[in-house]
């Protein structure tokens, strides 16, 4: 009888002690989030246009899918002004119910495939968006990049010995500054810049913590940016590290260049210098993409 009376006072100090605590978690009004990430691969004929849309939700709870009342593409070459003489359009449709997957529109009267020959050093391309009563602007220029040299598996270790090391050669275009992303796969991503490697072929490892196993196939991508771009990306690295990948996530903090322009009369202002708090998340770029493969062994 004494043993069964200690069990219950053991079980009874221990349920006394679960307190439930209520946390009040700020109530924010939902942000469009576009991921705008459209990579050119020169060898084919159009570029592959798909941007997504979503809404932040409440914390702790995934983003959700939204659809947007308009989408569109205009790009062209601005004057010395910043002013564009002519402009080509591609209209944006849902290309399923429910998606929030945006493509070129394939009911259109004419074809509003954007062709790879349209992306070149000088063009800027506009994307514009309407979604539930505000619009919405993003403006960037084409950013070329240059070829991977070689890719190849290591056998060194940095912090695990299951860690896979992957060595990446390339050669910097020494006619100007670069900025570079690499995409190394499983939504890995790393920003570059040639401040030190102008004009030089440069060599770096990349260590994998995911479990690679021999015969599985990686693909790493070196894409072009500019330094708007570079800057947003290599801030969204230092803050996902460990939310698996910069585009599953976007971080309330980090802005990019989409900007709610409703109600503005002069687009020069568009960025937001005088409404700060007016935004959506995401990133549109336009950059030119060179990709290798390797299979680990």
């Amino acid at each position: 009888m004494k043993k069964v009376f200690s069990y219950i006072l053991v079980f009874l100090t221990f349920s006394s002690c679960e307190d439930v605590v209520e946390v009040n978690l700020p109530e924010t009004e939902p942000r469009l989030i576009v991921n705008g990430l459209l990579r050119v691969d020169k060898s084919q004929e159009f570029i592959d246009v798909r941007i997504e849309m979503k809404e932040t939700t409440v914390f702790f709870e995934e983003n959700t899918i939204t659809q947007v009342e308009s989408a569109v593409i205009a790009y062209g070459i601005p004057n010395e002004f910043g002013e564009f003489t002519e402009l080509a359009f591609s209209s944006l449709a849902e290309e399923a119910p429910n998606t929030g997957i945006y493509v070129p529109d394939p009911n259109f009267s004419s074809d509003q495939r954007i062709r790879t020959t349209a992306a070149e050093p000088g063009v800027v391309f506009i994307l514009q968006i309407s979604h539930k009563n505000k619009n919405y602007y993003a403006r960037t220029a084409y950013a070329p990049t240059v070829p991977i040299d070689g890719l190849e598996q290591g056998e060194n270790t940095l912090f695990d010995e299951e860690d896979t090391e992957i060595i990446v050669t390339f050669t910097d275009n020494p006619d100007h500054t670069n900025f570079y992303v690499f995409d190394f796969d499983f939504g890995n991503f790393q920003a570059l810049d040639d401040r030190f490697i102008m004009g030089q072929q440069f060599e770096f490892s990349y260590f994998y913590d995911e479990n690679l196993n021999p015969g599985q196939t990686i693909t790493v991508s070196i894409l072009g940016a500019d330094q708007e771009f570079y800057n947003y990306m290599d801030l969204l690295v230092e803050q996902t590290q460990d939310t698996g990948g910069v585009f599953q996530t976007p971080i309330a903090t980090v802005r990019g260049n989409v900007f709610d322009i409703t109600g503005l009369d002069n687009i020069d202002i568009f960025d937001n210098v005088e409404r700060p708090d007016e935004y959506a998340l995401g990133y549109f770029a336009v950059v030119q993409e060179f990709s290798q493969s390797l299979v680990i062994e």
